[in-house]
């Protein structure tokens, strides 16, 4: 059987597998959450707020999703691993009965995993729809700043140091990341049960495992997301 939890290395998860909503309060690395000019806040500077609470708990809901298609892509691997091996094992004649009773079992089992793997799939595309709506919301944050302000990126900072761009393209560049890599799930949900060798199937396993198509830039820029709204403390 394939164990793969020594090969974790996975982001630890901070809070309930929730979609922030306009309230939504990040808890900072000591685990008090923070609070700072949350009350001053207001306009296109709270809507960014909300924007980057969101981020945060829709990779939360990634991370957790990512680790249950794990599990169930291991027993994928697991059940046709079983199966291939008793197709080479020679079965004595008074045992032929049972193996034959016990393969529609197997099959009915695999079919069980692949649709668990395709429904995981499904709602990672929910949760990148999410995305596209918030790297959007972004996009006409900026187009408005920059016709109050008359200029190019928006006017002064909304918080420390960023402008209005600075937060789209955060957002442009986190949704390509989780795009690019919803493709790779797909692809994986669609072939691992088809594979043709374990060496296949372990290259999607670990595919799956550590999300090539998600640089740690795109970890790095949500962390920086925060800090400048004021989620995480300076």
């Amino acid at each position: 059987m394939i164990d793969m939890e020594g090969e974790w290395n996975q982001i630890q998860l901070r809070g309930p597998n929730t979609e922030g909503l306009a309230s939504a309060r990040v808890l900072s690395g000591n685990g008090r959450s923070s609070n700072r000019k949350c009350h001053a806040v207001t306009g296109s500077a709270r809507k960014v707020r909300d924007n980057a609470a969101d981020w945060h708990n829709l990779m939360l809901r990634w991370d957790k999703l990512s680790e249950d298609g794990f599990d169930v892509a291991t027993n994928i691997v697991n059940i046709k691993r079983s199966q291939h091996e008793q197709l080479l094992v020679p079965e004595a004649s008074s045992s032929s009965s049972s193996s034959a009773t016990l393969q529609p079992s197997g099959a009915a089992e695999l079919q069980a995993q692949c649709l668990k793997l395709l429904d995981i799939v499904e709602k990672m595309t929910a949760i990148v729809a999410r995305m596209e709506r918030l790297a959007a919301s972004q996009q006409a944050l900026r187009e408005l700043e920059e016709l109050r302000s008359g200029s190019a990126g928006g006017a002064a900072p909304l918080f420390h140091s960023w402008t209005t761009k600075q937060f789209e393209d955060a957002s442009r560049l986190m949704l390509a990341a989780f795009s690019e890599e919803l493709k790779l799930r797909r692809v994986i949900s669609q072939e691992l049960a088809h594979a043709a060798t374990s060496d296949l199937s372990m290259v999607y396993l670990s595919c799956w495992l550590h999300q090539p198509c998600i640089p740690a830039q795109s970890r790095i820029t949500l962390e920086a997301l925060l800090l400048e709204t004021g989620h995480r403390p300076l």
